[in-house]
């Protein structure tokens, strides 16, 4: 697609050739809004951006098109085919490290190598980050390589480029990091240290039923049923770049059910009291929404607030360090303590299989472990 730059009334015009659905030429005149004087080369950047969009958005790709205009096509096709968390994770990723690392290569899609996808995961690996503290993690290289895969592999699909570079791509190996959770006696000395805080059923439940800070978060009032004493897990709540909320759970295994006893219900009966007082004391200021967890004013807690906070309170009360995340795994770690199965606590967390259980939580069942060596010693003895 071609243009130029043209003068009209003392401004300058971007000036695009088309070609209609009948195959004839056709002009589209767009004002930069610029004045003459002083601006051609903002006009001529106009123009190439114009030219740009209008290839984007009628799938034009030409032999000599960037590999990252055709990311930005890719993320432009993809918008509809994913989640939002996904989409705005996928963006991020391209905007602020892909694109800014290939714009200043100028390689064009036909020519783009495995030497040249390889020479940017080793980049990103040894000084990649934003913050300029180092390189980014195997962890998230392997989601920047997904990406770079998912476009390359769309334009092979489009016959745009003859095989796929990225297929033989070697990533930093990935090192396993072992859960880290409380025991049971450091599980009730936070639960006695916190027991006034605002945020001590969230804690709680988080730690009874194994939740993600997505799931605990995106307790609705919806999510319980009082008259059968059920708790169901079906919204959550993420922060990517902004606060996200979402009707749907990681997986469907996720999506879960749990019973409620007696103490739990107390707990959320006293919420649901406090959240109509705050209501009637707030008045039109209050922030109506469905959600269990918020501030006074209705406001819904954030997901950043949610950790801070609980870093906050290890500190304040002199309890060991962990994320709140580990407070899924010290659920777990309390179910094998108890004699459950992987079984057990695959369905009570919501993994999608057991293996992912297994693969996680299997190294701590020691005691089960030592148990069977001896039975296997004894049998000799």
């Amino acid at each position: 697609m071609t243009g130029s730059i043209q003068t009209k009334n003392g401004k300058y015009y971007a000036v695009i050739n088309l070609i209609d659905n009948n195959g004839k030429r056709k002009q589209k005149w767009i004002s930069t809004g610029l004045v003459i004087k002083g601006n051609k080369k903002k006009a001529e950047q106009f123009l190439r951006e114009k030219i740009k969009e209008f290839e984007l958005q009628k799938n034009i790709v030409s032999v000599d098109m960037l590999f990252t205009d055709y990311i930005v096509l890719w993320l432009d096709t993809i918008k509809i085919s994913v989640d939002e968390i996904t989409y705005k994770g996928y963006k991020w990723m391209c905007y602020a490290h892909i694109l800014p690392y290939f714009t200043s290569k100028k390689i064009k899609l036909c020519d783009i190598s495995r030497n040249h996808i390889q020479d940017y995961i080793n980049y990103k690996f040894e000084n990649g980050r934003l913050d300029n503290k180092g390189g980014l993690s195997p962890k998230t290289l392997k989601e920047h390589k997904l990406i770079i895969n998912s476009v390359l592999k769309e334009a092979v699909k489009n016959d745009l480029i003859s095989k796929n570079p990225c297929e033989f791509v070697k990533l930093p190996s990935i090192q396993h990091r072992e859960p880290t959770f409380y025991t049971k006696q450091q599980v009730s000395e936070l639960l006695t240290s916190i027991e006034n805080e605002e945020l001590y059923p969230l804690i709680y439940l988080t730690i009874i039923f194994g939740l993600r800070r997505s799931e605990v978060l995106g307790l609705k009032w919806d999510s319980v049923d009082f008259d059968r004493k059920f708790i169901t897990i079906k919204h959550t709540v993420v922060n990517y770049r902004g606060t996200v909320e979402k009707d749907t759970t990681k997986n469907k295994t996720s999506r879960r059910t749990y019973p409620m006893n007696d103490y739990v219900e107390k707990m959320l009966l006293d919420i649901k009291r406090k959240e109509n007082e705050n209501r009637c004391l707030f008045g039109k200021e209050y922030i109506n929404n469905d959600y269990i967890f918020k501030w006074n004013n209705g406001k819904p807690f954030s997901p950043d607030y949610i950790t801070a906070k609980f870093s906050k309170l290890l500190k304040e009360n002199n309890l060991p360090h962990i994320r709140f995340h580990d407070l899924r795994h010290t659920c777990a770690s309390l179910l094998i303590d108890n004699n459950y199965q992987l079984k057990d606590i695959q369905e009570w967390l919501g993994h999608a299989d057991i293996q992912t259980t297994a693969n996680i939580y299997g190294h701590i069942d020691i005691e089960r472990k030592k148990n069977i060596s001896n039975s296997m010693v004894d049998m000799f003895v």
